[in-house]
């Protein structure tokens, strides 16, 4: 008898399926992430993983490791928790339960023949869990789509680097595309635009649309992140989507942290700056985000306006993300069968 008359190619669950039926493709929806719940201990192991992340915090490890558990993780985790309480629903943080919803739909639209998995850059679910989840159901095809429109290098660039250091584990390492931008595709504009259209035909034309994006460190942009101008696109295509005069929208950027300069102009001081130039009704949107969460539901939607509000200014609007909206969970769908 031949040595290999007794192997059985065929019974190994996850990498042997010849006697399955056709293998599906694999979909990892990706988002940065969430605490476990609102509280100081949840919000200290989330930070702890996020702020030691080199491509988010780009200073010499030996010292940015001595500033983060020595000082921001005695001090932050607190403040935070108290944010995200404010904001946390019964099915959890917002952008974790409008991920799954967005899941469910993409789900349904792409049907049997796929496989899509949430895998989180920081928390839970993780991006190592999504994946191999699709490891046992034998899928030999993966696409990637972290779910940030705009790339960067903290975000979309971190998200490769967390599905390479999975799959350097793995003996079989399956097809793989991974999309990396999606802020000039047609129907993502579309689905923008059509958000701030029906914002208008509801409420008006405000003075200014107020696109504001997550900033970053100015030395990024300068370093050769194409960040900063994926924005500045995202806006112009959809204020010319819109038929919008290009002075009634401006790009700001938010949620600074640190003290170094990051990209501007800001949101908070652009929001304070205005009602002295006689602009006092704004309609504030943040494209870089796909869900809701903290930077939108609380930053935009509450601090802002109250800063805005109290520098003069008399009528506030928050558009809210696209979330599971129809026109943005087929544009996301497109975009995927584009990749097949």
């Amino acid at each position: 008898m031949s040595q290999y008359t007794a192997l059985n190619y065929d019974i190994d669950p996850i990498f042997h399926a010849a006697n399955k039926p056709k293998a599906k493709i694999g979909i990892v929806l990706a988002n940065l992430g969430t605490p476990d719940a609102p509280t100081t201990p949840a919000l200290r192991r989330y930070l702890a993983e996020f702020l030691a992340d080199p491509r988010v915090i780009e200073v010499p490890r030996v010292i940015w490791m001595l500033i983060l558990h020595g000082i921001i993780l005695r001090v932050r985790p607190k403040k935070s928790a108290a944010l995200y309480k404010s904001v946390w629903t019964s099915e959890g943080s917002p952008l974790l339960a409008i991920s799954k919803q967005q899941q469910v739909a993409i789900q349904e639209q792409l049907g049997n023949g796929f496989s899509v998995k949430l895998g989180m850059r920081y928390g839970n679910p993780s991006i190592h869990s999504a994946l191999r989840e699709l490891q046992l159901e034998g899928v030999r095809k993966i696409i990637v789509l972290p779910l940030y429109p705009q790339y960067a290098g903290p975000t979309t660039g971190s998200t490769f680097d967390a599905v390479a250091m999975e799959l350097k584990t793995w003996r079989w390492v399956p097809e793989l595309h991974f999309i990396n931008n999606y802020c000039d595709e047609p129907l993502y504009v579309e689905a923008l635009a059509n958000s701030v259209r029906e914002h208008i035909e509801q409420n008006g034309l405000p003075q200014k649309i107020i696109f504001s994006y997550h900033g970053m460190p100015k030395r990024y942009l300068t370093s050769g992140d194409p960040y900063f101008c994926l924005c500045q696109k995202t806006t112009r295509l959809v204020q010319e989507r819109l038929g919008l005069d290009k002075n009634t929208c401006l790009t700001s950027f938010q949620s600074r942290f640190g003290r170094e300069e990051w990209l501007k102009p800001y949101t908070d001081e652009t929001l304070e700056n205005l009602p002295k130039d006689g602009i006092k009704d704004i309609a504030i949107i943040s494209p870089a985000f796909s869900a809701d969460c903290l930077e939108t539901l609380e930053e935009l939607a509450v601090e802002n306006r109250h800063a805005f509000i109290a520098a003069g200014g008399e009528k506030y609007a928050y558009i809210p993300a696209l979330n599971d909206r129809a026109d943005h969970i087929h544009a996301l769908v497109e975009l995927l069968k584009s990749k097949v």
